[in-house]
C-alpha cells in the first residue's frame, strides 16, 4: 500500500475515575496495552469516543501529552483537535504538533452547519498552518453536514490533507473516494459495520471504538481482509464479530458500550462524562452476552 498510516487505529477512550475526572494513569496503562497486547497500528486520542467535547482545553492538552509519551513512537499518535471555530482548531492542531502528533483527526466544526465552500476554506486555512497530515473524519450523524466524494476530492489537493475517515454508513463511499481521488487520499473505514467492505473497495486502515474493547480481534481481521488477502477467513472472523459491533454502532450509545465492553473485557476505563450516562444493568448484560458468544480465544491466542 505504501501509505505513512495504514492498518487499525483504536479510537482512544478517555478513561475517567468514579467521579469522572481524567484518570491518566488508567490512559499510559491501557494505551500501552493496546500497542503491547492489543497489536494495533495507531492511537488516535480526542476523538468523538475519547469524549473530547467533555474535556477542558487543559484536559485535552494532558490527554495528548500522555498518549505521546506512552506510545513513544512506537505507533503513530493522530490528535483529534476539533472544535466549533477554525480559530480554536488550529490552536489545537498547532499544540498536537508542538508536541509531537504524527497527524491530526479532523472533522467538519459542529454545531454552525457550514456549506461546502465554507467547509474547503476552513480545510484549507486549517492545512496551509500546520506541516503534519490531516485525516478528515466524515461523520454527519455527529457534526450535522455531509463531506461528500466531491469535496473530498476537492480538499486532497491540498498538501497535508492525505487520508479521511469514511462513517457515513454509505457502502458506496469508499469505492467513490477512491475512483475520484486514487492515491491523492487514503480511505480508513469509520462504520465498523462496513469494515469488510471497505476493505475490499480498497481501504487501508480502520479506525475504531471497538478496538478498545477487542483489539487483536479487529487487528487481525484487517491482516486476513487486507494483509494475507484471505477472504474467506476474513468472512468467518467478520461475521463472528458483527453482532458486537452492530450493538455499538446501533444502540446510539457508542461511547457508553465501548467503555462497558473494556470493563467485561478485563480492562476497566470508568464511566463516560456526563451528559453521557453509563449503561443500564440490562444492556451490560446483552453486551456481556454477545461478547461471551464471540471466540474470544482469538483475542488471547493471537497475542
Amino acid at each position: 500500500m505504501g501509505f505513512l498510516f495504514e492498518g487499525v487505529y483504536s479510537a482512544l477512550v478517555t478513561p475517567m475515575t468514579a467521579d469522572e475526572e481524567v484518570d491518566y494513569q488508567t490512559l499510559s496503562d491501557f494505551a500501552n496495552y493496546l500497542i503491547e497486547e492489543g497489536g494495533v497500528q495507531g492511537l488516535i486520542p480526542l476523538g468523538s469516543t475519547g469524549e473530547y467535547y467533555a474535556l477542558s482545553n487543559q484536559e485535552r492538552e494532558a490527554v495528548v501529552k500522555t498518549t505521546l509519551e506512552v506510545a513513544a513512537g512506537r505507533v503513530p499518535v493522530l490528535v483529534g483537535t476539533n472544535g466549533g471555530s477554525t480559530r480554536q482548531i488550529i490552536a489545537f492542531s498547532q499544540q498536537a504538533e508542538a508536541l509531537g502528533a504524527a497527524g491530526l483527526l479532523l472533522a467538519a466544526p459542529y454545531y454552525s452547519l457550514p456549506t461546502p465552500d465554507e467547509l474547503y476554506r476552513h480545510f484549507k486555512v486549517v492545512n496551509d498552518a500546520v506541516g503534519i497530515p490531516i485525516m478528515l473524519y466524515n461523520y454527519p450523524g455527529r457534526t450535522g453536514v455531509d463531506m461528500k466524494p466531491d469535496l473530498i476530492e476537492q480538499l486532497a489537493e491540498l498538501k497535508n490533507i492525505q487520508y479521511v475517515k469514511e462513517s457515513t454508513g454509505d457502502a458506496t463511499r469508499v469505492s467513490e473516494i477512491i475512483r475520484r481521488c486514487g492515491e491523492r487520499i487514503a480511505v480508513f473505514c469509520g462504520c465498523d459495520t462496513l469494515a469488510l467492505e471497505s476493505f475490499m473497495m480498497g481501504a487501508v486502515g480502520w479506525v475504531g471504538g471497538v478496538v478498545n474493547a477487542l483489539p487483536r480481534t479487529h487487528v487481525r481481521l484487517f491482516e486476513l481482509a487486507v494483509g494475507k488477502k484471505d477472504i474467506f477467513a476474513a468472512r468467518k472472523l467478520y461475521y463472528k464479530l458483527l453482532p458486537v459491533l452492530a450493538l455499538m454502532e446501533g444502540a446510539g450509545q457508542y461511547t457508553q458500550f465501548v467503555k462497558a465492553a473494556c470493563a467485561l473485557n478485563g480492562h476497566p476505563v470508568g464511566p463516560p462524562r456526563k451528559p453521557l450516562w453509563s449503561v443500564g444493568d440490562e444492556d451490560v448484560a446483552r453486551l456481556k452476552k454477545l461478547l461471551a458468544s464471540f471466540d474470544l480465544a482469538i483475542s488471547s491466542n493471537e497475542r
